[in-house]
Order: structure tokens, then C-alpha cells, then sequence
């Protein structure tokens, strides 16, 4: 009896003389502050303890917040035995002295056992492991405390066994509230004293604790047991003695902890937001804290390359020589470049343009085809045996020291991965990068409107693509200087209307793109080409690219009334002028013409086909046995026919002056150079070829079979066209 008396004195005394956040701790839901997202009426956990039904619980937040009084309320509340154990101070004995006592209990008493375990996160991972059999088969019912992450700090088996709870830190309301108990309370507070606390210090004390209930009580202590009374033995607080009590911000951060990482991405996104003020508050936040500055500068180096980028390349040697700066100098004076870096990354110019290496990253890890061009590869080991660098042109051979040719790999060739922003030093840079791209981009189906021997009705397979992008990569010069011609002699004026026909390909609306920016250019082009001509449109600014119109009568129809075009031109193809909806379009689009319009054309006519190329290139290599050259013969007259028809060209130009253009011409030819493979041969001779269907259309499968043997005998060899280039140039007179 006297041992119980003595523990019973000594439970008071401690709790008497226990401190006040200790002696104010709720002792039922009813009195607990804050925290109504998880115990409001009504909420699970709230329902959870007033029933006695808990499972396995994380509760995860801040130091001062509630977990620990939340966890005794939960012991007030259950008819379990109620265990406690921090790891900070238990031990794996410790761990298995509480789960033998708990079979027992089950065993012999049918009682369960809950296992409050505080600062659970310092629990390793064999101690984690301890837990996990009787929490699974419910003989520990677990309730864990963490001011850490549990997803990254504790087992992820208790985590998946765990419902989370994240208490928050407390608001000004609920800590206003615990200063009003606090002084009230006549039994474990100081209602017994007369306080008068000044509001600018219940303020001061309530902003400075930053939602920790046991900094502000601590503080609030410290004031009252330190301030004597004065003669009517009231003890007044006032601001100053309030800010003695607490010295200076309660600053939350555990450098290995979210405070940690909350801080630095509040301060990163600060800066990627063009924010200085939070930049500096939360650098501020940093320093008071204690973290060390080289990890600022390292994430600010990161930030300079992330968020910044090429928009202000610069970025990142202001940082590197501030925190060279800061390694001289150290702190206090070290706060200089520290700030001073800070405020440039927060006022410059933004751009993650770089993230592009991370598509291009995914790219490799996903594609199969990687092989380096043959033209690009170290010319100095294997060029006579495998020719390896042959073909490559060196850009500074030619003017602006670049030339279009294939640099990325072969299944590669459509491939972008910088987007350039319009900001800053990358923003300088993005019209040429884009009109660079463009070029290479629309080369690719160029081939389209001057070569029958791509011709084509069907759906262009990937791999033709890719074909047609690389034989016009090998001459894109020509096509450079293709686009000059068309567009020389126009007297450009910004803000002139233009007319494009650009079927298939935005290259040659270029230079009206360049010079009219504030006139505006209309690009006509068949329907079916339009989802090309959108990814093009794709690489430049909203405010940059052209209006995409179909080439129908209705399309132009469409247009506004009161427009007017002073330049009209582009690349015909030849096939277009022998239909009948392209001779019609011609006295709508002369409507919408002003006195002394401008029209500039190129029709592209090619003047041998497929089967005069295949002859040649047999009777070159001197292939004569099993030919048929009668059937050959033939061919070619159809092809003649049908390339070197000029009627359809002499109607249209005679249309044009009956609507009072007056025209002139200019020709010249020149030939191009095309390797034969499989996918050539597919084009022209498979089910989809319009030139199977105007040359092949009545010949038996073992004929096409025949031809196709023949041209595989020539796979490989590269095979010459004539094209005959037609310009023509005219001024509307009336």
C-alpha cells in the first residue's frame, strides 16, 4: 500500500511540475485543437477511435501538431492494452519484449494490444521487419508517429498495412485558442494567476511558433515564469517580453526531412516562376536555418540549365562565379553572391528548351535503328573498303557556312528534339533554326511534284518517307536555289497579301512568311495534304504561320471579299494542269487581285520515266540476255506520251492572258540522280501506283512480275532524270 501511496505522490508531483505543453495535452477529442481535415465529425479516424475499431495507423506531420496527444486519446478511448515505445530509445529487445506480452494478453485474456510506436521512422530496417508477422496477423495493432515521410522513411510492407494521416501545422486560429486555454485553465494552466497578455505579443507569439503548438506554450512559459508581478500581482506581458520569450522564428527544417525538400523546391519554383521577392524570402528561410550554401548554389546551377536554359546562356556562368565568390569569402559577406545569383536567375529570361535530351534519351533507349550515316563516319579507317565519309559536304564550303544533309540516322530523319522558345538568346535564334528546319522538313515530299518515278495515289508507307527524305537531303541545295528563283524579281513590301501553292510542302512559303509578316500569307494546298502541312506549321510561332486553305473552288469562295493579293506564286505540279478544277480556280483567283499583282510559278515536267531509266541503266551495264526490249520500247512511248503532253501548259498560259496577265517564260533543265531499291520498285510497280495505273494499266501480273525482276537487277545503281523546269512570271494589267 505504501509503494502505491509513494507512486500515486510521485505521478502528481511530476505531473505538477511537468511543463505546460505537457500539462495542457487534451485529454478527449472533445478538447483537441485543429487538425478537423482528419477529426471533425464525422471523419473516419474521428469514428474510428470513438468506436474502438482502429487498424494499423500512420500519423504523419510536423513537430507541436497533435500526434503524440492524439495517440493518448486513442489509449483513453480503447478497451486494448495500450503500449508505448519510442525508437529513439527502444531496441530490438526492447520490440520483442512488447510482442511476447502481447501474445499473452491474446492468448489467455482474448485482449488485443495496441503498439504506439513515436519517431517511428527511427526504427531500422530489421526492427521494421520485427513488426511485420503480428501486425499481419493482428496480434499488434500498430499506430506509428512520424515527423518524416512514411512513404520514403518506413518500411513500404507497414506502409501497404497502414491507413496515413497527415496532420497539418496548426493555424493562427487553433493557436490563439491554445493561448486562451492555457491562461484560463485553473488546473493545469495559470487561471489561478491574473495575465494580462497583450494582443501585439499574443500576435507575435502565435506568428513566430509557425503552427507548433508546443513552441508557442514553451514561450508562453518561459514569459510568465520569468516577469515578476507587479503590486496588485498581476503579471503583465507585453511585446517586448514576448519576443525575448521566443527569441526569433521557430524555423521548421530537418535537412533530411520534407521541411527540407518543401524549402528548396518552394525556393526552385520561385525562381522558375520570375518571382524575386519569394526567391529571396525563401533563400532567407534557407540561410536561417542552417543549410549549407554550396547546396544552394548546386540546385541554383541546376535551375540555370533546367528553367533558364539557352534563353539567357549566361545564366550559368553568373551562378558558377558567385559561387566561386561565395568559396573566397564565405559567410556573412558570402550573402552577396549568394543574393546576387539568386536575383538573376529570378529576373531573366526562361526556357526548358534543353529538356529536349531527354526525348532524344527515350528515343535512343526505344529505336532500333541507330546505325551513324555512312557519310558521317571516320573517313580515316574504312573509306576505300566501305566508303565510309564519302558524300559528306563541309558547311563551311558553303555560304553561311551550313548545307542541308542528313545528320541523324536513317529511321530517325523526322525527328525533333529542340523546341526553341521565342525567349531571350534562343528566341534570337529560332527563326533561322525553324526556316532551316522547314527546308529539310518540306524537302522531304518535293520529290512528290517533279518525279513520276515517286508518283503515287496511295498512302505514303514510312519507309518511302524516309527514302524521299534522303534523296532530296543529297541535293537540297538544288531545291534552295529552286526556291530563290521562284521568288526573285518580286518587290516585296511587309505588308503585302500572298497567295502560296505549296501542294504537299511549306518550303516555298518561306520567304513570303519572312518578308510580308504584316500583310499575311494564305497557303493553297489539296485537303488530303493538309495533315502534313500541319505538322510543319507545328515548328513555327502561332503569330508566324500562314493560313492553310484547301485548293477547291469552294475554298476560295470562303474567302473575305475585300482581300486582295499583291504576290501570288509557288510550285505547280506538272500533273495539276490537266485538271479541270485547277483551269477553273483561275478567274476567281484573278478577282481577287489588285492592279500590277505579282505571279511567279515554277512547273517542274520530267521528260523520261521509269522505263526509259531502267533501259539505259541495263544497256550501261550491258545487261542483254532474256530482255525484252520490244516490251521495254513500247513503254516508253507511253511514258513520252504522257510526260511530254505541252497542250495542257500552252492552255493555261493562253487562259492567263484571256483574264489580262500579261506573261513571260523562262526554261532551263537539269537532271537528278536517284539510287534503286526495294522501296522504289514497291512504289512504282505495286497495287496504289499511279503510274501502274496510267503506264502498267492493262499488262498481265507476269509482265509486272518481269519488271520487277528487271529493275531488281539494277538494285543499287543510281539512275539519272531529265526535268524540264518552266517559269513563269506575269502582272495582272487591267
Amino acid at each position: 500500500m505504501a509503494k502505491d501511496l509513494f507512486a500515486f505522490h510521485g505521478e502528481q508531483l511530476t505531473q505538477k511540475n511537468a511543463p505546460l505543453a505537457d500539462r495542457l495535452r487534451p485529454q478527449t477529442l472533445d478538447d483537441f485543437v485543429g487538425q478537423d481535415h482528419i477529426l471533425a465529425e464525422g471523419r473516419l479516424l474521428r469514428r474510428s477511435i470513438v468506436a474502438d475499431k482502429l487498424g494499423n495507423l500512420l500519423l504523419y506531420g510536423p513537430p507541436g501538431v497533435g500526434k503524440t496527444t492524439l495517440a493518448r486519446i486513442i489509449a483513453a478511448n480503447t478497451l486494448s492494452n495500450f503500449s508505448i515505445l519510442n525508437a529513439a530509445l527502444a531496441g530490438i529487445k526492447d520490440l520483442r519484449s512488447e510482442i511476447v506480452a502481447a501474445k499473452d494478453r491474446l492468448n489467455k485474456y482474448g485482449m488485443r494490444t495496441i503498439l504506439f510506436i513515436d519517431e517511428v521512422h527511427r526504427f531500422n530496417t530489421a526492427q521494421q521487419d520485427a513488426l511485420l508477422p503480428w501486425v499481419e496477423n493482428g496480434t499488434l495493432t500498430l499506430i506509428g508517429a512520424t515527423t518524416e515521410n512514411p512513404y520514403f522513411e518506413v518500411n513500404k510492407a507497414l506502409v501497404s498495412r497502414s491507413r496515413i494521416f497527415r496532420l497539418h501545422s496548426l493555424d493562427k486560429t487553433s493557436l490563439h485558442q491554445l493561448l486562451a486555454r492555457a491562461i484560463n485553465d485553473k488546473e493545469r494552466g495559470y487561471g489561478l494567476k491574473l495575465i494580462n497578455l497583450a494582443q501585439e505579443a499574443a500576435n507575435h507569439l502565435v506568428d513566430v511558433s509557425n503552427g507548433d503548438a508546443r513552441v508557442l506554450l514553451n514561450a508562453l512559459e518561459l514569459a510568465v515564469e520569468s516577469t515578476i508581478p507587479n503590486r496588485e500581482g498581476s503579471i503583465n506581458i507585453d511585446l517586448k517580453i514576448a519576443e525575448d520569450s521566443i527569441q526569433k522564428r521557430a524555423v521548421l527544417y530537418d535537412k533530411q526531412g520534407d521541411a527540407h525538400f518543401d524549402t528548396i523546391s518552394a525556393f526552385i519554383k520561385s525562381l522558375r516562376g520570375s518571382d524575386p521577392d519569394a526567391a529571396l524570402f525563401w533563400l532567407a528561410r534557407m540561410l536561417e536555418a542552417g543549410e549549407n550554401p554550396r547546396f544552394i548554389f548546386r540546385r541554383m546551377l541546376i535551375a540555370a540549365g533546367e528553367d533558364i536554359g539557352l534563353a539567357d546562356p549566361n545564366a550559368i556562368v553568373i551562378v558558377e562565379s558567385c559561387a566561386a565568390a561565395f568559396d573566397r569569402i564565405g559567410l556573412p559577406e558570402g550573402i552577396f553572391p549568394l543574393a546576387q545569383a539568386t536575383l538573376y536567375l529570378a529576373t531573366t529570361e526562361k526556357s526548358n528548351s534543353v529538356m529536349g535530351i531527354f526525348k532524344a534519351v527515350q528515343k535512343v533507349r526505344d529505336s532500333q535503328k541507330q546505325n551513324v550515316p555512312s557519310h558521317l563516319r571516320d573517313s580515316n579507317r574504312d573509306k576505300e573498303a566501305f566508303g565510309d565519309g564519302i558524300g559528306y559536304r563541309y558547311p563551311h564550303s558553303f555560304s553561311k557556312n551550313w548545307i542541308s544533309q542528313q545528320y541523324l540516322p536513317d529511321g530517325l530523319i523526322n525527328e525533333i528534339f529542340w523546341e526553341p522558345s521565342h525567349h531571350g538568346w534562343e528566341g534570337k535564334r529560332r527563326s533561322l533554326v525553324n526556316e532551316r528546319r522547314s527546308e529539310q522538313i518540306a524537302s522531304m515530299v518535293e520529290v512528290e511534284q517533279q518525279n513520276p518515278l515517286t508518283i503515287t495515289a496511295g498512302v505514303v508507307d514510312k519507309d518511302v518517307e524516309k527514302w524521299l527524305f534522303r534523296q532530296v537531303e543529297k541535293d537540297g541545295e538544288r531545291l534552295k536555289n529552286l526556291m530563290i528563283k521562284l521568288w526573285s524579281g518580286i518587290s516585296w513590301k511587309k505588308n503585302y497579301r500572298v497567295l502560296v501553292f505549296s501542294p504537299n510542302s511549306l518550303l516555298w512559303s518561306l520567304k513570303p512568311l519572312k518578308e510580308a509578316f504584316e500583310g499575311g500569307v494564305i497557303v493553297s494546298s489539296p485537303e488530303d495534304d493538309h495533315f502534313s502541312l500541319l505538322a510543319e506549321l507545328e515548328v513555327l510561332a502561332p503569330m508566324e504561320r500562314p493560313t492553310l486553305i484547301g485548293s477547291t473552288l469552294d475554298s476560295f469562295k470562303k474567302l473575305d471579299d475585300n482581300l486582295k493579293f499583291e504576290v501570288i506564286g509557288g510550285r505547280i505540279p506538272w500533273k495539276a494542269l490537266a485538271e479541270k478544277k485547277f483551269v477553273e480556280l483561275w478567274p476567281i483567283i484573278t478577282a481577287k487581285c489588285t492592279i500590277n499583282t505579282e505571279l511567279s510559278l515554277i512547273l517542274s515536267n520530267p521528260c523520261s520515266g521509269p522505263i526509259y531509266s531502267l533501259k539505259e541503266s541495263l544497256e550501261l551495264q550491258r545487261i542483254n540476255d532474256n530482255i525484252d526490249f520490244s516490251l521495254l520500247n513500247n513503254l516508253i512511248i507511253c511514258e513520252d506520251k504522257w510526260l511530254r503532253n505541252q497542250d495542257q501548259k500552252k492552255k493555261f498560259f493562253r487562259q492567263l492572258e484571256n483574264l489580262g496577265w500579261q506573261i513571260s517564260i523562262e526554261e532551263w533543265t537539269e537532271h537528278i540522280y536517284i539510287k534503286i531499291d526495294s522501296a522504289i520498285i514497291k512504289r512504282w510497280l505495286d497495287d496504289g501506283s499511279q503510274y501502274r495505273e496510267i503506264i502498267l494499266k492493262d499488262k498481265t501480273k507476269e509482265t509486272l512480275k518481269y519488271l520487277k525482276n528487271l529493275f531488281q537487277r539494277i538494285d543499287g545503281k543510281t539512275i539519272k532524270q531529265k526535268l524540264l523546269h518552266t517559269k513563269l512570271i506575269a502582272k495582272i494589267t487591267h
